[in-house]
């Protein structure tokens, strides 16, 4: 068996739609026998995993699968190896690196609160 990493893209609407596109990519290690294999077991997944629901303002909400938009065979687990990389262009630097720094203190909040409720 190999292992993939595949890019599953959902578009997210909100009501009628009359908002500022999102679309939500989720990178998922995919156990097969060819990239082929993957690439159809990434789609089911996609498809499967669509959601429809009611947010707190009572309206609809739906994560729609658009499709697999990469899929990479990953040779070799090694500690520290690039599984992914994009780079991104902003509108404001500091702006995105606080963000940056928000979401790792997050991290760092929850790992050390998890550490703790396991003593």
């Amino acid at each position: 068996m190999n292992w993939y990493m595949a890019k599953i893209v959902y578009q997210i609407i909100c009501g009628e739609g009359n908002h500022k596109p999102q679309f939500d990519e989720q990178l998922r290690l995919i156990e097969a026998q060819s990239e082929n294999e993957a690439l159809n077991k990434a789609q089911r997944i996609g498809q499967r995993e669509q959601e429809t629901f009611y947010n707190q303002q009572e309206k609809l909400v739906q994560w729609r699968f658009i499709n697999v938009s990469e899929l990479y065979k990953i040779s070799a687990l090694i500690d520290g190896a690039e599984l992914y990389s994009r780079i991104a262009e902003m509108d404001n630097a500091e702006m995105y690196k606080e963000l940056v720094h928000k979401r790792a203190a997050h991290l760092q909040s929850n790992t050390t609160h998890h550490y703790l409720q396991l003593l």
